[in-house]
């Protein structure tokens, strides 16, 4: 058993630690500034045998400073059941801290597992990505909501954005000190292309140091032999996924990414609910968004589409999902083998042969 466990409770201001000495059930708290030199001067102070903190935006550099002094360091799960309160009557800072103090001490503490400042580092860029697209979507209809209130009629989907449509929005766009009392809606159009145009180069850049990044990189190569698998999915798994050895089989994958359904047993009564949606938001929307496109370009998992949709209009989405899943593992497999994609299909016709 340790002898010292220094618990944070960790505020984006202010911060409360907790040092808590297990075999005497003590603990004194104090409220500190979170700042690295703040938290650099406390653990030298206590020499705590294991600090434990919530996994959140300032978990990494607190792992960072922990490693750095040689202090062992577990980031708590507060996603997972275990953690959650229930029939409580007062949650306070001072609780979290000495709930996480106390989990520890018993081996109880539902444990993630955070990846090096490098992974994190790439983990973020690819997130900042996703984030600009979403803001070139918002640019976009928002582009299209001016045309629409003038009574243009715009193309649909990709058209609207073709080299051809992008000239005719550069006509009827005015710079907005320009634009007439009538006719202000041509202004606004013309600062939203602006919008558009830069955000475009944005995204250009992020992606080329995306690519730069991924080029030397042997397991977003390896992953790109999936067909049907681009460098941006390849990415964002190879990242999420970090090490494939800390997980022991497919299942823990999928529930990883969410894509597991949940379980409701009572009794005799057993029924599978909606996916979790646990994990990462981006890995799972990749998915699923690749896991259309695979109809096309993976005869595999077009196979598991169709097996799973039956034919049916109603079971198309739990089809996408499932192939979402199968893909993941998939990947998976191959991280962890360091192979590349070999067609199933392939080998059991290989097999049928012989």
């Amino acid at each position: 058993m340790v002898a010292t466990i220094l618990a944070l409770d960790l505020g984006k201001y202010k911060s409360v630690a907790c040092l808590y000495k297990p075999e005497a059930d003590t603990y004194e708290f104090e409220t500190i500034l979170t700042k690295p030199t703040v938290f650099h001067d406390l653990f030298v102070l206590h020499e705590p045998d294991r600090v434990v903190i919530e996994v959140g935006a300032q978990a990494g550099w607190v792992c960072d400073l922990a490693e750095a002094l040689e202090i062992e360091i577990q980031v708590a799960n507060t996603n997972h059941e275990g953690w959650r309160w229930k029939n409580t009557k007062r949650k306070t800072d001072r609780d979290d801290a000495l709930k996480l103090a106390r989990l520890s001490a018993m081996n109880q503490l539902p444990q993630v597992t955070l990846p090096d400042s490098r992974v994190r580092q790439w983990r973020s860029l690819i997130g900042y990505r996703h984030t600009l697209v979403g803001r070139r979507t918002a640019i976009k209809n928002s582009i299209r909501a001016i045309l629409d209130r003038q009574g243009i009629g715009w193309p649909m989907g990709k058209l609207g954005w073709t080299e051809k449509s992008m000239l005719t929005l550069k006509r009827l766009a005015r710079p907005i000190d320009q634009a007439h009392p009538y006719d202000l809606w041509r202004g606004q159009l013309h600062v939203e292309f602006q919008a558009l145009q830069h955000v475009e180069g944005l995204i250009s850049q992020v992606e080329h140091k995306l690519e730069v990044l991924s080029a030397d990189n042997k397991r977003v190569a390896l992953l790109r032999t999936i067909p049907g698998v681009g460098p941006r999915l390849a990415e964002v798994v190879v990242a999420v996924i970090d090490d494939p050895k800390r997980f022991q089989n497919s299942k823990q994958v999928g529930a990883y990414a969410g894509l597991v359904p949940k379980q409701y047993e009572s009794g005799t009564m057993q029924r599978s609910g909606r996916i979790t949606g646990q994990g990462n938001k981006l890995l799972r929307a990749l998915l699923v968004e690749v896991g259309w496109l695979m109809r096309r370009y993976n005869g595999y998992l077009r196979d598991v589409f169709d097996r799973v949709c039956r034919g049916s209009k109603t079971r198309r989405k739990i089809a996408v999902v499932a192939v979402a899943r199968r893909l993941l593992i998939c990947c998976w497999a191959m991280l962890r083998d360091g192979t590349r994609w070999r067609d199933p299909l392939a080998h059991q016709t290989a097999g049928l042969s012989t």
